[in-house]
């Protein structure tokens, strides 16, 4: 049964509307630094800046689910700074073969999924309580290969099938003189 104009008007003034865009920020710390604030969608999110509103755009960080900010510090002075993040998702593989000698990883896995973006390798280290992402590979990636740091050894690895959500708005800052 189709909705009647009038009761579609009541279904929009009773608050059934589309919520508004999340917010996010970008506030000068110091006259060089920028934090950046977002709501927590429960997505983890990749950072990017550029000099220039049009980019060319930069990866700075890819971030772990429920995390909502990411400082960026020491910038060049008086320079604009353009900023966006975009959610990621995906499930986690099960089928992760991890083959280590010396201090490199080596992660294949085979790629059942025709549409990725790419994939996530997280590791958790040893004491932490969550993954953080750590590799991002192209799609059709089947494989990579990890150094590990001092305090890696003994970490646990997972691989997430990457799947993007729309990018925010562009925040920006222009940073100040140095003191």
């Amino acid at each position: 049964m189709p909705v009647k104009p009038l009761a579609l008007v009541a279904l929009l003034a009773a608050g059934c509307s589309a919520a508004p865009p999340p917010s996010f920020t970008a506030a000068l710390t110091s006259p060089t630094d920028v934090a950046l604030s977002w709501p927590d969608d429960g997505n983890g999110h990749r950072v990017e800046y550029a000099n220039d509103p049009a980019g060319p755009w930069t990866t700075l960080r890819f971030l772990a689910p429920h995390v909502t900010t990411y400082h960026h510090p020491d910038l060049i002075p008086e320079t604009p700074f353009h900023y966006r993040v975009r959610p990621f998702t995906g499930p986690v593989s099960t089928e992760l073969h991890v083959v280590a000698a010396g201090d490199t990883v080596t992660f294949t896995w085979p790629d059942r999924t025709p549409d990725e973006a790419g994939f996530l390798l997280e590791i958790r280290r040893p004491g932490a309580p969550d993954y953080d992402p750590v590799e991002v590979t192209e799609p059709n990636a089947t494989s990579c290969a990890l150094s590990l740091l001092p305090g890696e050894a003994g970490s646990a690895f997972r691989l997430r099938t990457l799947y993007y959500g729309p990018l925010s708005p562009v925040v920006h800052q222009t940073t100040g003189k140095e003191r």
